[in-house]
């Protein structure tokens, strides 16, 4: 059987690769030539100069003539797709594992194969094994007809979609069940083998031997490891050395189970008229094992004495006839009926209804008289009676059985091969489908009709001399069954053992796992050695198991799996309506594929749901470590179509209105800058990204290079790239956007305005500061910094700007103490609460404790605001120490602005809480803040201070103090009405509160005034900021954006 690159995996992973599917998704044709210009052709003629669809060759022409260089005529194109030695661009993508090789390929032969030899015989192969023979008998006598026929259509319903694909993390997990599926189909073919051998074919052979009949079933098992591993190895060695002759041998295997079938409906229409002679004893109604006597009597005559049977001493205590003998034995007489009375006997009535046994049970014969025991009597195992060997129930049986119909996936695994495999893959598979659906149907009918009850539930053919119960049946005799289904066990497992490890050297080529790259290796002609070696690894642990019917369940949890999840690759392909997803089969609609979806999930429960949640466990892990590890590749899957709507729903969903306070949290635009190189000049902002968000919400990295885009465009891919990969390092979950604009200052702006899509928008900016803004090179920078405050401003966005950034911790490090302190001069919104908590959930800060600062004027009862900030703290459960610090009005004056509330009116809100901590059914709402003053106020250019320093306003300050007016309490952060002095004045004093208080903080939040109305005051806007976070390490000062941002309520 086939397998490999071009095989099994793309249909389980990356979409149908071989030529039939692959063909069907090509959609865009690249135009390209074989060559541009002048040169030999493919036909050895020289390539004219002018351009071949308009006969010209003038200059003008010259950059058609260069796309041309790289890009085939469609003559040329369309004559390699016919013959499938060429592919298109998006199919060159699909295999470009394969083509990176860097040597030369042979050249591919046109397919010859057509649905009968390339799908649908080996379909047939694949489907028949070892469960017709060994088992299908014992499940239509244990299970009746009826439950019989219902499992064998429920499991012949489980038909799969011709392809799709779910992605590389789908497809790897789902490929590797495959595997682990086919892996143990071997295993469980070689067990069938062994058993065929030491049970029918040579019996003596076994070199374990029970002393006594409960000790058989151990024997047995011990028997089946021994020669398991044997054969195991046998076969092994044949696939490694001559490979190309299992594949030779592929006929013969398939024409002994075609010849073996076709004996058992001869044999079913014999028995019509003359039914084959397979006498069974009983006792009473009890069925007894032939393997101790001849003769089904108790006494028989020799001349004119009557003498006692073997039969007798098997169950009296010696031959004599006053022996003391079993009581069941005394009691009941002995009957011999025929095993298989045959179609016209009439049999059918009897067989309808199941007849479930539990472990040692003997197996009766319903309807027959029988003088039973006392209730509670033990039975001797050492009698010779044919006892169950398992607990049955239906469940059990679906498990067992559904091994019988897996294999349909052969004729897709060719596909490479095929001539038309766009018309031979469903042709062929269905055909083959509805071939077996049909034989196996027609056998549980027929079964049930020609052989006794008693017989069919005996597994092992006791009753009937230890022959195969389905062999009874055929004709011309059980010899041609035994031999048959004997080779054709050992052809099942060589075709197993062939194609696993080809299935497990492609996805171990494909590189999504990256653990099993080692396995993609091999022969120099391309056996898969190591592949082969760990698929026997494998296959030894079903052989150690040692029963077929405990190895059945496992292999159908797999193959379950891969339907299910191909099936749900079909459907979603069709229900998001991908341009590329064609199928040409034309009865094809995705309910058929839902419904398979559903019947295979449903019978991986009914099989075993312990073995369905481990196989469930096993992919969800191998889905997770591709997710984490590989899945490089892009192979257009069916995951990422849904995502995309998925997305365009949510999308749609935020625009519908802004999200609510409790759902707030900052939706980060994270402005970085790179240097020459294209690497990120300060790594720790995405640092502090990571410990802010954890993952959750939208980040958006972005980066400004000045220049054209059609000249820089290499240059942003680079930064991309540098900055994605910074990203992915310091796990920042988002996206990156690199815009080129004729200068910085433009080009922030284009990212404040078009970051984002619909509803999923920044809502807070997050910046470095200007280090070097006093260098006069650099002038420009604080100028940009400032636009950037005031269009954050404008755009009612809450801004962060961390200062000292390069001093901020990286996601490796630890605070094993130490604080994070909140200045909470001025309401914004609950920013500065919010900011401490989100970043304590980090592990970096997690032992960091919160501690909050308010400063009171002198007029303020301290002690009260404490007690309310306390219980208001309490309401949005936050933990935090809380300390009031007193200051005189004087120093604070100049740190109010338009935006937020004067000292008055936030101790006003603090005492209000009183009224409204009770409320609960309200949410708490701040009073209005300040509106914008209108106009500006423009100052004298002649009496602006272009640049303050701390020594310039001490020595103003001596000059006599300020008398403080309302207007300048209310109105620093318009810069309006108020002198440079005062402004120094207010940084001074609070700078030296702050590093009093907090010099040892871990981190300092302190609220950002804003820029000055009149753009004549920016450079002391600078200079202000600078002197209010001096002498502190880590400084972040924050800005909000107009509106609340943390409630009480969850």
């Amino acid at each position: 059987m086939h397998s490999g690159p071009t095989g099994r995996r793309r249909g389980l992973g990356g979409g149908v690769k071989g030529r039939g599917e692959g063909l069907s998704c090509l959609v865009v044709l690249a135009l390209r030539a074989d060559a541009g210009g002048e040169g030999p052709s493919r036909t050895g003629h020289r390539a004219p100069k002018s351009c071949g669809w308009c006969g010209m060759g003038s200059p003008g022409w010259v950059g058609h003539h260069e796309e041309m260089d790289t890009s085939p005529m469609v003559s040329s194109l369309l004559s390699g797709l016919a013959n499938y030695t060429n592919l298109p661009q998006g199919s060159r993508e699909h295999e470009e594992a394969e083509n990176n090789e860097g040597g030369k390929k042979k050249p591919v032969q046109a397919p010859r194969m057509g649905t009968f030899m390339g799908v649908y015989l080996p379909c047939l192969q694949n489907i028949f094994g070892v469960i017709l023979f060994l088992r299908l008998t014992w499940v239509v006598g244990i299970a009746g007809i009826m439950e019989s026929f219902c499992m064998v259509f429920i499991c012949c319903s489980c038909v799969m979609g011709p392809g799709g694909s779910l992605g590389p993390e789908f497809g790897g997990a789902v490929g590797l069940c495959f595997y682990l599926g086919t892996t143990f189909a071997g295993a469980m073919y070689i067990l069938g083998t062994i058993e065929i051998l030491l049970a029918y074919l040579f019996p003596a052979m076994a070199i374990f031997k029970a002393e006594d009949a409960s000790g058989e079933a151990a024997a047995m098992l011990n028997n089946m490891r021994v020669y398991g591993t044997c054969v195991l190895t046998c076969m092994a060695t044949v696939v490694f050395v001559g490979v190309k002759y299992v594949n030779k041998f592929a006929l013969v295997f398939l024409g002994c189970v075609i010849l073996s079938i076709l004996a058992i409906y001869a044999g079913v229409i014999k028995s019509a008229f003359d039914p084959p002679n397979f006498p069974i004893c009983l006792l009473g109604n009890r069925t007894l094992s032939r393997h101790g006597f001849d003769v089904c009597a108790k006494l028989a005559w020799e001349g004119n004495e009557t003498v006692t049977t073997r039969l007798w001493g098997l169950f009296c205590s010696s031959r004599f006839l006053n022996a003391t003998c079993d009581e069941y034995f005394t009691r009941n007489n002995v009957t011999e009926i025929q095993g298989i009375p045959g179609a016209a006997s009439g049999l059918i009535k009897e067989n309808l209804w199941s007849s479930y046994l539990t472990k040692g049970v003997i197996v009766e014969r319903r309807g027959m008289p029988s003088v039973g025991l006392a209730d509670g009597t033990p039975v001797d195992m050492d009698h010779p009676y044919v006892f169950s060997d398992m607990t049955s129930y239906f469940t059990l049986l679906v498990g067992i059985y559904f091994p019988s119909v897996t294999g349909i996936m052969a004729g897709s695994n060719r596909s490479g091969d095929l001539r038309d495999a766009q018309k031979s893959i469903p042709t062929g598979t269905i055909l083959a489908i509805a071939t077996t659906s049909a034989v196996y149907i027609s056998s549980v009918v027929l079964f049930g009709a020609c052989i006794e009850g008693v017989v069919l539930r005996d597994k092992f053919g006791e009753a009937v001399n230890g022959n195969l119960v389905v062999g009874t049946l055929a004709w011309p005799s059980p010899w041609v069954i035994v031999i048959g289904s004997f080779f054709s066990t050992c052809g099942a497992g060589l075709q197993s053992l062939t194609g696993a490890p080809r299935l497990l050297q492609a996805i171990s080529r494909d590189g999504i796992v990256p653990f099993l790259q080692v396995f993609g290796h091999g022969k120099a002609n391309g056996e898969p050695t190591w592949a082969l070696l760990l698929t026997a690894c494998i296959c030894e642990i079903g052989i150690l198991i040692a029963s077929l019917d405990e190895v059945a369940p496992i292999l159908s949890m797999f193959f379950l799996m891969c339907y299910m999840f191909v099936n749900l690759a079909c459907a979603v392909q069709t229900l998001l309506r991908t341009p590329n997803w064609r199928p040409r089969f034309r009865y094809y609609h995705w309910t058929l594929s839902f419904l398979g979806m559903s019947l295979c999930l449903a019978l991986m429960f009914i099989c075993s749901w312990y073995y369905a949640l481990v196989a469930m466990l096993i992919a969800g892990l191998i889905y997770k470590y591709i997710e984490y590890r590989g899945a490089e590749k892009e192979w257009g899957d069916g995951i990422r179509g849904l995502s995309l709507s998925a997305a365009r729903y949510a999308l749609l969903r935020l625009e519908e209105g802004p999200p609510h306070t409790k759902n707030w949290r900052p939706q980060l635009l994270v402005l970085v800058r790179v240097d020459q190189d294209q690497n990120v000049v300060h790594p720790q902002l995405l640092s502090l990204t990571s410990q802010l968000k954890a993952g959750k919400g939208l980040t958006i990295v972005g980066s400004v290079l000045e220049g054209t885009f059609l000249d820089n465009h290499p240059q942003a891919q680079r930064a991309e790239e540098s900055i994605r990969r910074l990203m992915e390092a310091e796990k920042v979950k988002g996206f990156c956007q690199v815009v080129i604009s004729s200068n910085l200052r433009d080009g922030v702006s284009h990212l404040i305005q078009s970051g984002g899509l619909g509803g999923l928008q920044h809502n807070t900016v997050l910046v470095g500061w200007p280090r070097n803004w006093r260098q006069k090179e650099d002038h420009q920078t604080w100028r940009n910094f400032i636009e950037l405050v005031r269009e954050t401003t404008a755009g009612h966005l809450a801004l962060l700007v961390t200062k000292n950034v390069s001093m901020f911790p990286g996601n490796p490090e630890r605070f094993s103490e130490g604080s994070i302190d909140v200045w909470w001069i001025v309401h914004d919104g609950g920013m500065l609460m919010l900011l401490p908590f989100l970043l304590r959930h980090h592990k970096v800060w997690r032992k960091c404790k919160m501690r909050i600062f308010t400063v009171a004027q002198m007029d303020d009862n301290s002690i009260q605001m404490k007690k309310d900030l306390t219980t208001f703290l309490y309401h949005l459960r936050i933990t935090a120490e809380v300390e009031v610090v007193e200051m005189h009005e004087s120093d604070i004056s100049a740190y109010t602005y338009e935006k937020t509330l004067v000292m008055e009116q936030r101790s006003q809100i603090l005492k209000q809480m009183h009224l409204t901590k009770n409320e609960r059914e309200r949410e708490v709402r701040f009073p209005c803040l300040g509106e914008e003053p209108e106009g500006e106020g423009d100052a004298d250019p002649e009496k602006v201070h272009l640049t303050w320093t701390k020594d310039k306003s001490a020595a103003e300050k001596n000059k006599g103090p300020s008398p403080v007016s309302s207007e300048g309490i209310k109105d620093f952060f318009s810069m309006k009405n108020q002198s440079n002095v005062r402004r120094m004045h207010t940084a001074v004093r609070l700078n030296e509160v702050i590093v009093k208080k907090s010099r040892d903080a871990k981190l300092v939040l302190l609220n950002m005034p804003g820029p000055p109305r009149n753009r004549n005051g920016d450079e002391n806007y600078m200079e202000f900021l600078e002197v209010l976070t001096e002498h502190l390490d880590r400084v972040m000062l924050v800005r909000g954006g107009g509106r609340e941002v943390i409630t009480i309520y969850s």
